[in-house]
C-alpha cells in the first residue's frame, strides 16, 4: 500500500463519516452502534469496504423516505447486524479454524 493508496482511504473515510454526520439523529446513534459492533466482531465484509457504506447508503434512503430508522431495521439492532454477516466469517472465526488446525494437529 502506497502514499497515495493511504491518502485515498483517509479521504474515503472523512466523506464517508460527512454522510454520517448529516443522518437524523436516530440514524446516527444506530449507526455507530452498529459500527461499534462490527469493528468488535470484526465481519470479514468490513476490510472490503462495503458493509457500511451500504448499510450509510441503506439510512439515506429510510431518512429521505422519512422513515425511523428502527423501521427500517427492527426494534433488535444486534439481530439486524447479525443478519448482515450470518453467511460472511468473521475474522475471530479465521483465527478459532487456525487453532482448532493446530489443535487437531498436535493431537495426531
Amino acid at each position: 500500500m502506497g502514499i497515495r493508496d493511504i491518502i485515498e482511504g483517509k479521504r474515503e473515510w472523512r466523506a464517508h463519516v460527512a454522510r454520517v454526520k448529516a443522518l437524523p439523529p436516530d440514524y446516527q446513534i444506530v449507526y455507530k452502534e452498529i459500527q461499534k459492533y462490527y469493528f468488535k466482531i470484526g465481519p470479514v465484509g468490513l476490510v472490503d469496504g462495503t458493509l457500511l457504506p451500504g448499510i450509510l447508503d441503506f439510512f439515506e434512503e429510510g431518512a429521505a423516505e422519512g422513515k425511523g430508522v428502527l423501521d427500517r431495521i427492527g426494534d433488535d439492532v444486534a439481530a439486524f447486524c447479525d443478519d448482515l454477516i450470518k453467511d460472511s466469517p468473521t475474522h475471530a472465526d479465521i483465527y478459532q479454524e487456525s487453532i482448532n488446525k493446530k489443535i487437531s494437529k498436535k493431537s495426531q
